[in-house]
């Protein structure tokens, strides 16, 4: 498996500390609103990723943080009269949905920022003995961030150059910094915020130390692997290195790796330019697996424009890949027992060059795109070779596909679990209706069955149906 390590500009094999075992951080969302599609790319890229991984029999640890105290989630939390627990709350549980709908699996821990902050002020005083941090006279605490020899590694940046591109310098408010490249690492409390009593003074944590404690807690003092946006880099993934390094005293992860900016129509996703969706929104005009397909149909490091002709292609790109799962399962609803014969061994054992080429593709940096590709390479050879075929046959085959769509999360039993009772009860009263030659209830019931949105198809081998 080769890795490109945003740390050291380059593809790298991927050696995990523990044999066999996967430890990965992704940085979570901060939920103070419902999640957009810009939150939905890393989400499915790096679960595609851990699918992977378990895929080739990796034991995976994987932690995504939910950031659950933040000055947009209190900002929130004022203007709708709440606390800001219930906003945090609430916008979790709606992550989790539209993650759920997305087929993004849940992570093996789910820590909340607000649930460490123990941790956070055990690894702040630790800073503090160590000459890395300081207290400022209105209880603020600060990174003393030229202590720190590898600062500005990951973006590979200096010090000298970061002046003027530090969101974080000569803020109003901070004028107990030694340095203007210091950042905050513990902040007094203010009028109607959230807060909780420290040695300094009472008040909340700052963005960076949260990810850094709870990478900590749930994977150890160095990790395998640390993910998420480039928009990340820096200053936060930056922060991270300099604040557990320090602490730790041990290098932070082996690789560092950074999904690129997803665009709509071509231009930076705003509110103010009128491009800004949430997932939501978009699954009320799309299935939720033609947004995961098209999220995986570019690499994850080039930039992803977002738009309604793409979502389209992606759309009719998906339908391919369901429609022929659906004639495979047709076919083997409708076939006898049957073992296989000698050229179906042969056959299978081309279809096995399609794994392989999947396999590549994955290997590859996580290049799902390429991977893509190997399973519509896999479709064309069964639309071709298995009409005619033995149960077995097809039973392998579908087992086949199945298993690389799995890995890249896309669901194919859609139409089983649309397909209600009712709608059974009525395609059978058809048949019934067309036996007995009564050919207007026969039509009147298909009329009914597209109201539902389901095509009814008559072929010799019996009646198929599909989504309209």
């Amino acid at each position: 498996m080769k890795i490109y390590n945003t740390l050291t500009k380059k593809p790298e094999e991927f050696v995990p500390i523990v044999p066999e075992e996967l430890s990965m951080y992704v940085c979570g969302p901060t939920v103070y609103n419902l999640i957009h599609i810009g939150n939905a790319r890393p989400m499915i890229v790096f679960d595609t990723f851990r699918r992977y991984m378990e895929y080739k029999g990796y034991k995976v640890n994987y932690v995504s943080n939910f950031t659950d105290v933040d000055d947009k989630i209190i900002k929130k939390a004022n203007e709708e009269g709440v606390s800001s627990e219930e906003i945090s709350a609430r916008y979790i549980e709606e992550c989790k949905k539209d993650m759920k709908a997305l087929n993004v699996k849940p992570a093996t821990v789910h820590p909340k920022a607000t649930e460490e902050i123990d941790g956070m002020i055990e690894m702040i005083s630790k800073l503090i003995e160590k000459g890395h941090a300081y207290k400022a006279d209105d209880g603020t605490v600060y990174y003393r961030t030229k202590s720190f020899d590898g600062y500005g590694k990951l973006s590979h940046k200096n010090l000298e150059d970061l002046e003027a591109g530090h969101r974080e310098i000569r803020v109003a408010g901070e004028e107990g910094k030694e340095d203007p490249f210091d950042f905050v690492l513990w902040k007094p409390k203010k009028e109607g915020e959230p807060s909780w009593p420290s040695p300094w003074c009472d008040g909340r944590p700052g963005w960076h130390i949260e990810c850094s404690v709870m990478s900590r807690k749930y994977l150890g003092d160095t990790i395998d692997i640390h993910a998420g946006g480039e928009d990340l880099i820096f200053p936060h993934h930056e922060n991270e290195i300099a604040q557990s390094e320090a602490a730790n005293g041990a290098p932070f992860a082996h690789y560092w790796m950074h999904n690129a900016f997803l665009n709509v129509d071509n231009r930076k996703m705003s509110k103010s330019l009128g491009n800004f969706f949430t997932v939501r929104e978009i699954l009320n005009e799309y299935d939720p697996m033609v947004l995961r397909f098209f999220m995986l149909s570019a690499h994850y490091r080039s930039p992803l424009n977002f738009s309604r002709e793409l979502m389209e292609a992606a759309k009719t790109s998906l339908e391919r890949i369901t429609t022929a799962v659906s004639n495979i399962k047709f076919k083997i609803n409708n076939q006898e027992e049957g073992a296989l014969t000698e050229e179906e061994k042969k056959l299978l054992e081309e279809e096995e060059r399609f794994r392989t080429e999947f396999e590549t593709a994955m290997e590859d940096d996580c290049n799902t795109a390429d991977a893509i590709s190997a399973c519509f390479n896999m479709i064309k050879f069964l639309n071709v070779n298995c009409d005619g075929k033995s149960l077995d046959f097809l039973k392998e085959s579908l087992r086949n596909i199945t298993t690389l769509l799995d890995v890249l999360g896309i669901v194919t039993e859609e139409e089983e679990v649309l397909l209600e009772e009712e709608i059974e009860a009525l395609i059978e009263e058809r048949n019934r209706a067309r036996k007995e030659k009564n050919f207007a209830r026969a039509d009147e019931i298909r009329d009914q069955l597209l109201s539902r949105g389901i095509v009814l198809e008559d072929t010799r081998e019996g009646v198929r149906w599909k989504r309209a």
